[in-house]
């Protein structure tokens, strides 16, 4: 007897599509399953973007630089393709907000910029006596009783006061997410928060029972030694070469009585029976086109970001702290949202006696970073680290990073809205579903878990009661 091959085109060939790609093999191997399937990425290389720059035995991270130990989907992935050897922790130390020309230390044991101690809060020269006292309050304000979604900004603004926000919470929140906490949904990406409330009636409280005492701080983010570029090319081999279309745009896809026809922009076409979209949404909905009708995509809007690594000998620097970084708040007039000391933070990314600072760049609803040259944006960071540092002469080299409409925002009803947009794809697009960092988690632990769980739906849906 003749088995009929299903086909599954796979289109994006960032982390989401890759790990999808990945587990779909894996699942085809092991169970001999009738299934075909084609990874179609519109750029020459995959892995959308986890770029990573070797460069005079500095090792540079273009796009993220690392994942949360706490997403297991990242390391067991990491493990499957034989890489666990090559995981490192981060070195824990000061991290810093810069607030008028002045570093500040983030308060001892505030997590996420919530305090689980009030005598280093209360010592902190980063906010005044009035905004102190403003934070105690949480401490006796009653329970949220907002009803549905709400911004991070007025959760936050309602429990600690707008100094705290502003100068503390803001900077550190925001930066996850390039984006503004007053429109940011607090229901998709720190519901954890709220349930702490409703448990603790308290931020601090809750924060202060969540904690260990005595256990000393540890890194809680990992990184590849050789960079995240590892992990690409790694998962990369375990597929097969036929089964990548790299340098292929699709432009439409087609509903036909048999499933899917897919077009590129170069003419040729495709016949598929399930599509996964591992995009982000707003490219999902410009292929399936005004047909879908997919709803408002102002919801799914994106910041523009960029970031600037910069290499010097020891010697070109004087900071005074020591650390790992610095963020900065909105409120203060700076080019910079933010700057990792990256050879303290990463060791081995940087060769004895160099220096290694990354600069980021890029707010929701300012000019567009990826407007400026390269010497434009080396020259603002410089002039922004130069207010905070003692810096001799030139970077030896610079590296700028753009990247255009990078970050989604997940806006107030954001969870709401994915449920509906995927409703109507299913009502109208069966077997098409849509994945990746425009739903439910833009981290590389996010999206490796959301192509993997895509992946296992699609398998359930052809009727295979197994496991990826």
């Amino acid at each position: 007897m003749t088995l009929t091959m299903h086909h599954i085109a796979i289109i994006g060939g960032g982390i989401t599509g890759l790990s999808a790609a990945f587990y779909l093999q894996k699942a085809i191997k092991e169970h001999a399953l009738p299934i075909t399937y084609t990874l179609i990425e519109p750029s020459s290389t995959l892995g959308g973007k986890i770029q990573t720059l070797h460069h005079e035995g500095f090792v540079i991270e273009r796009g993220p630089d690392c994942f949360l130990k706490r997403k297991k989907d990242a390391v067991e992935l990491i493990k499957e393709v034989g890489l666990e050897s090559e995981l490192v922790s981060n070195r824990t130390g000061q991290a810093y907000i810069l607030k008028k020309n002045s570093l500040y230390p983030i308060p001892e044991d505030a997590v996420m910029g919530v305090p689980t101690r009030i005598a280093p809060f209360a010592k902190s020269g980063l906010f005044s006596p009035v905004g102190k006292v403003r934070a105690a309050f949480d401490l006796i304000q009653p329970k949220s009783k907002h009803e549905g979604d709400q911004s991070v900004g007025r959760f936050f603004r309602r429990r600690l006061g707008n100094e705290v926000v502003d100068y503390l919470i803001e900077p550190l929140l925001s930066g996850i997410y390039a984006s503004d906490i007053d429109s940011l949904s607090l229901k998709a990406t720190f519901p954890n928060f709220l349930q702490m409330e409703q448990k603790y009636g308290s931020l601090v409280l809750g924060m202060r029972n969540l904690r260990s005492p005595g256990v000393a701080d540890k890194g809680q983010f990992y990184t590849l030694k050789r960079g995240l570029s590892s992990l690409v090319e790694a998962v990369q081999n375990e597929l097969p070469r036929e089964a990548l279309l790299l340098n292929t745009t699709v432009q439409h896809l087609h509903k036909t009585e048999e499933g899917y026809h897919l077009e590129f922009e170069n003419g040729q076409s495709i016949k598929a029976d399930t599509v996964l979209m591992a995009l982000p949404y707003k490219a999902s909905k410009e292929i399936l086109g005004e047909e879908a009708a997919l709803h408002d995509h102002r919801m799914m809007a994106y910041t523009t970001v960029a970031n600037v690594a910069l290499g010097f000998s020891k010697d070109q620097l004087s900071i005074e702290q020591e650390g790992t970084g610095f963020v900065v708040s909105r409120k203060d007039e700076y080019f910079l949202t933010a700057c990792t000391w990256t050879d303290k933070k990463w060791p081995h990314t940087t060769p004895e006696g160099k220096v290694l600072l990354r600069c980021y760049v890029g707010r929701p609803g300012e000019r567009d970073v990826t407007a400026f040259s390269d010497e434009e944006l080396t020259s603002l960071v410089m002039k922004d680290l130069k207010r905070v540092m003692k810096i001799k002469g030139n970077p030896a080299f610079s590296v700028v990073s753009r990247w255009k409409e990078a970050m989604p925002q997940y806006k107030v009803g954001h969870k709401e809205w994915v449920s509906e947009v995927k409703k109507t794809m299913e009502r109208n697009y069966p077997n098409v579903y849509l994945t990746g960092s425009s739903y439910d988690g833009a981290g590389i632990g996010d999206c490796i878990r959301q192509g993997k769980e895509t992946i296992q739906r699609v398998i359930e849906n052809s009727f295979y009661n197994i496991k990826v």
